[in-house]
């Protein structure tokens, strides 16, 4: 009887234990499921929220070293240029001697102007000669006139403080001027002669002569010696006798 009872709980303490190893097992597989499924979780890509980019926001500002971002924009410097702060060009070129781009007038000649020159009182050993634009259309006295007083050699220098602004343009009917200092009042002048003769040339554009000389009546002997000097054209009698 006794040993039949011994059995039963050795039987039973077995089965106990076996009862026992089963739930452990169970647990730690329970265990195992859940952290695999948790890993699982973190290794799916994340579905980007509604409404943004799955792009990383850095990708938008880096660039290829060409100036090109990888999403295809340009880069700041490229944007500067075509947005017009750009180098600026050159400005045009500014027209010089006087010439202020009135190219496309005449100049005056002979042909088409009349010329004059008369003594004056004030200042001394002074004449002035005067242009008139006997054309139709206006036309451009350019720098001084060429002057030769009888058998002279060479033209008269000019006066370079009497260069105007800009190159003197005589509308038809209108006029312009220009002073002689025949000799110094002083006497200092060398190599003076006296004539009756006088010639006069235009000048072009480019310090070239412009058409012939013509010839101007003095009217009376003048006398003339190294110190004549000759101004430039002026558009106002007054200005053609400060020099």
């Amino acid at each position: 009887m006794r040993n039949l009872h011994f059995r039963r709980a050795a039987r039973t303490s077995v089965l106990g234990g076996a009862a026992l190893l089963a739930a452990l097992a169970l647990t730690a597989c329970q265990g195992g499921d859940t952290a695999a499924a948790d890993n699982a979780a973190d290794a799916a890509p994340q579905k980007p929220a509604a409404g943004t980019s799955a792009a990383p926001a850095s990708d938008s500002t880096k660039t290829d070293g060409s100036g090109t971002s990888a999403s295809g924009s340009t880069s700041g410097s490229d944007t500067v240029k075509e947005s017009g702060s750009a180098t600026r060009a050159p400005a045009a070129k500014q027209p010089q001697d006087g010439d202020t781009g009135s190219g496309s007038l005449p100049t005056c000649t002979g042909a088409n102007t009349k010329l004059t020159i008369t003594s004056v009182q004030r200042p001394v050993n002074h004449m002035l000669l005067t242009v008139t634009n006997t054309g139709s259309k206006a036309c451009n006295a350019f720098y001084y006139p060429f002057l030769k007083f009888g058998e002279a050699q060479s033209v008269p220098p000019v006066v370079e403080d009497s260069k105007p602004q800009a190159v003197v343009t005589i509308s038809p009917g209108e006029s312009a001027y220009a002073g002689v200092m025949t000799s110094s009042a002083d006497g200092s002048g060398t190599g003076g002669y006296s004539t009756q003769d006088l010639a006069v040339g235009f000048q072009d554009r480019n310090s070239g002569s412009a058409g012939g000389m013509v010839d101007v009546p003095l009217g009376k002997d003048v006398y003339v010696d190294s110190t004549l000097t000759v101004t430039y054209w002026q558009s106002e009698m007054d200005d053609a006798l400060m020099y």
